[in-house]
């Protein structure tokens, strides 16, 4: 078995939402989790299967959201360069990675023959580069590098659609997509303390965060990505941003898990005595394998 995550730009229109889960079932994969946000107008799936059929569900997956969603018309606050934004294939145990590697790149020549859309690697396939490397400036900065020469698309055609763009196809390791909401309305002070835990900004190793204010939720958040789970545990993220939130004088008030969680984070958080606000073990993603599919990762049965 092996995971994938891929990030649609959508998260408002629930009937195109519905069909593009249904798509990536009828492809063979389980949808073990579905994160839609209206702000960030961005959904996240959550998928398992074993390898071929998980390519084929993305496929038929990434068909859909293609066909469903237009570039020209998103507003949403999250960066993006294409309707299916982001495909990670990620291993469900340590040493599969090489595993995940050859589903990514064949998702990426399935993507680009049969879809007609340009497809880039990143992460363990693109040499190590991340999303924001092709995120930079936008789709039409994307665009551009590429009609310069900048850029050549791993697969797939050259010209880059304003419609539907860009997919960005990687192998990776697990992260966790986690944000945590603040006592204020002042999105000055979510920035500031995003700044003090990212890594970019001498923060936490393997720690992304930004702090973005959500007009229609009417709060600001530090929304956060966690690569590095050894070297940064989530709940010691967590207690940094506390942290700094109190320095100054502002409590986190909740949090939102994008997706499911390795098992072992919800276990060292408990250890530590760290409440991780918005988890809990329905969030687990080992649990939902073995739910829906029978089959538990690191267990011989």
């Amino acid at each position: 078995m092996l995971e994938a995550v891929p990030n649609l730009s959508e998260g408002r229109d629930a009937t195109a939402l519905e069909a593009i889960g249904a798509a990536f079932e009828s492809g063979g994969a389980a949808v073990l989790d579905v994160h839609a946000d209206v702000d960030h107008h961005r959904s996240v799936f959550t998928l398992a299967g074993e390898d071929g059929a998980l390519v084929d569900a993305l496929l038929a997956g990434i068909a859909e959201a293609v066909a469903r969603i237009d570039l020209r018309s998103h507003d949403g606050i999250h960066p993006r360069v294409g309707a299916a934004d982001v495909v990670p294939v990620v291993p469900l145990v340590p040493g599969d990675m090489e595993r995940a590697v050859v589903a990514a790149r064949a998702c990426a020549r399935r993507i680009g023959a049969e879809l007609g859309v340009p497809v880039f690697l990143y992460a363990e396939v693109g040499g190590g580069r991340p999303p924001a490397f092709f995120r930079r400036g936008g789709l039409g900065e994307l665009a551009r590098r590429v009609a310069e020469g900048e850029l050549s698309p791993d697969a797939g055609p050259s010209d880059v659609s304003p419609r539907s763009g860009a997919v960005l196809v990687g192998a990776r390791r697990p992260l966790v997509a986690y944000n945590l909401v603040l006592g204020t309305d002042d999105v000055a002070v979510a920035k500031d303390v995003a700044a003090s835990v990212r890594e970019s900004s001498g923060g936490m190793p393997g720690v992304q965060a930004l702090g973005l204010y959500l007009p229609r939720a009417e709060r600001v958040q530090v929304s956060m990505n966690v690569l590095d789970l050894e070297r940064a545990p989530l709940h010691e993220v967590v207690e940094r941003v506390r942290a700094e939130a109190a320095v100054r004088d502002v409590d986190v008030v909740g949090g939102e898990l994008v997706g499911l969680v390795p098992e072992r984070v919800l276990a060292a958080a408990s250890t530590a005595g760290v409440e991780l606000p918005g988890v809990d073990e329905t969030r687990v993603l080992e649990r939902a394998v073995g739910s829906r599919l029978g089959w538990w990762p690191g267990r011989s049965s």
